[in-house]
């Protein structure tokens, strides 16, 4: 039997090789989730203070914008298949 790679499957229906195809993303896609994923992080970590530090939550959600902004510029949602 041949070496199957990750995308490809053998059907059991009728036991031929097929492809799927991958879902991986972009790069800029996946920088983009990064800048989104530090923006949630900043602003969580700035609720374990005693006095919530507002000025870092809102770094945190500035953040999160800009990675949004970048998300919806690169058509994150094009890579999609």
């Amino acid at each position: 039997m041949a070496e199957q790679t990750a995308t490809e499957a053998i059907s059991t229906r009728t036991g031929e090789a097929h492809h799927h195809a991958t879902h991986h993303g972009r790069t800029s896609s996946w920088v983009a989730i990064a800048i989104i994923v530090i923006g949630f992080v900043v602003g969580g970590v700035s609720m374990f203070f005693s006095p919530v530090l507002w000025v870092m939550f809102w770094v945190g959600a500035g953040i999160v914008v800009i990675g949004g902004v970048m998300a919806l510029s690169t058509h994150i949602l094009d890579d999609w298949y």
